[in-house]
Order: C-alpha cells, then structure tokens, then sequence
C-alpha cells in the first residue's frame, strides 16, 4: 500500500485472507470456527461493528486493541483475566497501566449480553476486536475459531514473568515466545503488530542519556540517527509522562509491512525492534518481510492464531462473565 493512500473500512476481497479449515487441526481445545452461528449468529458482527464505531472517533483504538491482545494472552492465556478489576489483578501492574480498548471491549460485551446473555465470553470479544482491529486499518481479514472461556484469575505477579519488555534481548524474546509454544519465526511476524499504535517516551528511553548540559543523546548506535534526533524532540526530558509517539514514523495508522523497512533504515522504536535486523537469526526474515507485503499478511494470519489460541479455557473450564471487569461469583 502506497504512503497516503486511502485505507476502506475493510479491505477488498482480492486482499482478504482467510484462514480456514486448514488449521481447524491445530487450535486448541474445543474452538471453532462460526463457534456461535446457533446461539449469537450476529456475535463477530457486532464486535466488528462495535470496533469501526470507536475507531471512527478516537483513530487510535486498532493499536489499543492489538496490545491488549498480546498482553491478556501472554498472561493466563487467552482468557480476558487482563480485563479483571480489583486489588492486585493484571491491570495494576505497571507495565499494563497503559494499555487501553477496555472500553471498546466493554460496550460489545453490553451489546451482546443484551442480545444473547450468558452467550459470548469477553476472551472471545477481545481476540475478534483485535483481528478485526487489524482489518480496519487495511491489513488482511482471518477467520479465528471461538469458543474461549472467561479465566477467574488475575493476579499481578504473574505479569513480568510472561510479557516481554522493549529493552529485551533476542535470547529473552526467543525464550518467552517459545513458553507460549511461539516460534521464532512467530516472534518476527508478530512484532509486525509495531506497524500501527503509538508508545510512551519510558518504553524507549533507555536509548539515550541525558549529558552533562542536561540534555539527551544517543547511545544506541543501532537507531537511526536523524530518526534518533526526531524521537528526542517528541519526547525531550521535560516531556510529560502522558506524550505518545508513533510505533511507525512512516505510515502509523496503516497496517502493513512498512514496519519491516523501517528495520532495515534503522528506524526501529523499541531495542526489542532493532535486534531484529542486528540478528543473524532474523534478518533475512526482516529482508523478506520488507519485500512483499503478501507474504507479511499471509504469515501474519497464521501467526495471529496461534497467538490467540494460546492457554485457551473451553468446555467447562472458567465462565463467560456477565461483566468482563468481574467475575460472576
């Protein structure tokens, strides 16, 4: 997609991908695709509906989406703990204060409790948000099985110990995604997640210091030094901790693979992106990835579903919460 084109709602039906029954084999438990065809056939279109309507007004949503995605399966599984209130859950840790589209989640939730109560589990919501997320902004559109159950436990312990961090090694990538049964190739594929959404100044400050005239400088010789010089405008030390910057300084509400060609000019936000391209392991991947979009698309599909299938809950495991910030007990 050229820079500056305009992105449709949904993408067309030449570049839609859909992930069918040819993985139906490797999901887990006792998902399924069209889970709720007999008992909410509207289900996956009012979260799609819900999603267009909230990214209409507020453009940064699909990025919210797609992080809270990544941080609820990571912890638990794929079971919506990371919507739990209350004292001590996921929410409190400080590496997920930022994380946002929990209302979004919410008003769908409102929305088919009324309409099929009892029926369509907050995990669920949140993996169709997120993948229709991806849609919206112009990326490709998978079918995902349902049938994932509501966890009944959040507990913020549990939170470093399975999230990455933007300051990670490749080894320390490599080992969290492989206790999620993620491959390395995963890894490179999902980090293509960074071609839309925005960050805080602390996620990539530790790639600079402040001198001795009180100002900041690079130290990080991997980072692009004019993309350097633009990054400490954005967020000078003075910067207040609410400042956002764009995941992708070329096309930031756009999914789609200019996120691999910014790697390769060095233009990588996070440690966590650069390492990418310094890695043997993974730069032909990067390579590749930079070259055809399709290849990023079709990849991302299959990626994207082993993400979301991640420690599922099925059958009579877990609940399906009236309210996703609370279990039903």
């Amino acid at each position: 997609m050229e820079k500056g084109a305009t992105v449709f709602p949904f993408p067309t039906a030449v570049s839609c991908l859909f992930i069918v029954f040819i993985f139906a084999t490797s999901v887990s438990g006792s998902l399924l695709f069209n889970f709720y065809a007999a008992s909410c056939p509207t289900a996956e279109l009012i979260v799609r509906n819900t999603v267009t309507s909230s990214s209409s007004s507020d453009p940064s949503i699909p990025g919210k989406l797609l992080r809270l995605v990544f941080h609820d399966c990571f912890v638990e599984g794929c079971d919506a703990s990371l919507m739990l209130l209350g004292n001590n859950t996921e929410q409190s840790d400080p590496a997920n204060r930022s994380i946002g589209g929990f209302s979004v989640i919410e008003s769908a939730k409102r929305v088919l409790e009324f309409l099929c109560p009892g029926t369509v589990s907050c995990a669920d919501i949140i993996a169709l948000a997120a993948r229709d997320a991806v849609a919206l902004t112009g990326g490709p559109m998978i079918q995902i099985p349902t049938g994932r159950r509501d966890g009944m436990v959040s507990v913020a312990s549990n939170v470093r110990p399975n999230i990455l961090d933007t300051s990670f090694t490749m080894d320390e990538m490599i080992n969290r995604f492989s206790n999620k049964g993620l491959s390395l190739f995963d890894l490179v594929i999902l980090s293509g997640a960074h071609t839309i959404g925005t960050a805080h100044c602390s996620s990539f400050r530790d790639r600079f210091q402040q001198d001795s005239k009180g100002k900041l400088t690079l130290i990080d010789k991997t980072l692009d030094s004019s993309y350097a010089n633009e990054l400490m405008k954005e967020c000078p030390l003075s910067a207040s901790p609410s400042v956002l910057v764009n995941n992708d300084p070329e096309t930031s509400m756009v999914f789609d693979n200019q996120y691999y060609t910014n790697l390769l000019t060095n233009k990588g936000l996070f440690q966590s992106d650069s390492v990418l391209l310094s890695d043997n392991r993974t730069r032909k991947m990067v390579e590749d990835l930079a070259k055809d979009q399709q290849f990023f698309f079709e990849s991302w599909g299959q990626s994207f579903l082993k993400l979301t299938t991640i420690g599922v809950k099925t059958g009579d495991e877990g609940e399906i919460r009236s309210f996703c910030a609370s279990t039903n007990a």
